[in-house]
């Protein structure tokens, strides 16, 4: 048989083993894998590199709202980009409810929004209100389309849903063979205490960790996680930043409760923090995430969590508002930032997988099969798109990165493809990035090159979830 393309010699890493062989792709489609197979249109050598399932990130934004009177950096053209030249050939971003419009009417524009995207992407969907017309039908039906994983807020006023609308929301996906994606902050004792700090003048960036500390992610996660046990909802707590709520969820778990848990790489990385990163004035800027990055004694301990298999995925949280721009960090402007008044998000589509490959799989704290678990098989599994998206198997989506490792590079955001002006991991040293990524058959990413047009990507819908 003659294939469109072979990779050869390579060595290919799964979820479950590492292999030296061969890689047959035809019709975008993986249509072989092993040893002396036959020829292809296109021969490509990758000995001496990995072969890897391209990155599942399942959870980014990407062209929403204002938020804070700040707006998103990346469109879809821009964030696709970024996501091939990191190793990533699914995105998972979200819809917003949008004022005086149907949650259909929101998904469509949303789905035009996306048509410049470069690689396939998938949907979540952010509920900032309930009804019984949107919990009764409009819900049910998205969900019969593939749309099965839903989000809501414990905090920040306009998104935060009270308990009662939460368990409501929960009862609907669950019925559905969904799952409910929480942020877990208890966003009334954030207020609280942000509101003391800003009477005795504390309004520094300091505060904005200091106003949303350990206790109201782990009250919020236990909390969410009753709400859970008395609607049998399948609960995902997402960007988890500290070990008092990992416990709340082992708790969930000894008592046989579906809860998954995610985290990112600002959370596993040392110098993240406030204190940490040890800038003052509006440089701080750059690191202000919700929830906010513990310290380095705190990642070290969830990267025991990770090797242990406590999380179930690895996501960036990639959030892009850019520093320098007046309708990014900076919208409120002033000689100093006001904690209340900058927006939280980070960008790192891009910059996930190697970061993560860095950390975990060269600092010997997890091994490349688990990297892969991580960051494209159990995204996919967790959210419907398995075997077809993150798998190295015949008959699945010929999405496909090669890695080059043993090659260290600092990361520097000039170099990025995302439309960010800035990297809060900016002069970080990794030894492996790939060097070419396929999506669907199709080479999107070569070397510093970017061959693949805008509008290539599809969208995906999820299966039932397991």
């Amino acid at each position: 048989m003659l294939y469109d393309i072979v990779i050869r010699n390579g060595t290919l890493v799964t979820a479950a083993e590492t292999a030296k062989a061969d890689l047959a792709i035809a019709d975008g489609r993986i249509a072989a894998i092993g040893c002396a197979l036959g020829r292809g249109r296109e021969e490509i050598d990758a000995t001496g590199l990995f072969v890897l399932p391209g990155g599942v990130d399942a959870h980014c934004h990407v062209d929403e709202p204002p938020f804070l009177g700040a707006r998103l950096a990346d469109g879809f053209e821009s964030a696709t980009r970024s996501a091939a030249c990191g190793g990533t050939t699914t995105i998972v971003p979200f819809v917003n409810q949008l004022p005086g419009a149907t949650l259909r009417e929101a998904v469509e524009d949303y789905r035009r929004k996306a048509s410049p995207a470069i690689i396939d992407y998938a949907l979540h969907v952010i509920l900032t209100s309930v009804s019984p017309q949107l919990l009764g039908q409009d819900v049910p039906a998205l969900m019969a389309d593939g749309l099965r994983s839903y989000k809501v807020f414990m905090t920040y006023p306009g998104f935060m849903l009270d308990d009662a609308a939460i368990l409501e929301v929960m009862a609907c996906v669950r019925e559905g063979n969904g799952t409910v994606m929480v942020h877990a902050e208890n966003g009334h004792c954030v207020h609280w205490l942000a509101n003391r700090f800003e009477s005795r003048g504390e309004t520094e960036l300091a505060a904005f960790a200091a106003a949303a500390p350990v206790a109201v992610e782990r009250e919020a996660c236990h909390r969410a996680i009753t709400l859970a046990e008395l609607t049998g909802a399948r609960l995902l707590l997402v960007h988890i930043s500290s070990v008092d709520a990992m416990d709340q969820i082992g708790w969930a778990r000894a008592r046989g409760l579906r809860v998954l848990a995610e985290t990112c790489p600002q959370y596993l990385l040392a110098g993240m923090s406030a204190e940490e990163h040890g800038q003052t004035g509006w440089e701080g800027a750059k690191f202000v995430c919700a929830p906010p990055p513990r310290g380095s004694g705190e990642a070290e301990k969830l990267w025991a969590r990770v090797a242990l298999g406590a999380f179930q995925l690895l996501s960036s949280d990639h959030c892009p508002y850019c520093f320098e721009e007046m309708d990014g960090k900076r919208v409120r402007g002033g000689q100093q930032p006001h904690f209340r008044h900058v927006p939280p998000g980070l960008p790192g589509l891009e910059t996930r997988l190697p970061l993560l490959f860095e950390e975990g799989v060269t600092k010997g704290r997890i091994g490349l099969s688990q990297f892969v678990a991580l960051t494209a098989t159990q995204p996919a599994q967790t959210y419907g798109l398995y075997p077809r998206k993150g798998s190295l198997m015949p008959g699945a989506d010929a999405d496909v990165a090669l890695w080059e490792c043993n090659r260290s590079r600092a990361i520097r955001h000039a170099e990025l493809h995302d439309s960010c002006d800035y990297s809060p991991y900016e002069g970080r040293v990794v030894s492996a990035w790939p060097i070419m990524t396929f999506s669907r058959g199709e080479l999107v990413w070569n070397n510093g090159q970017l061959p693949a047009s805008p509008g290539r990507g599809q969208f995906v819908t999820q299966g039932p979830h397991p």
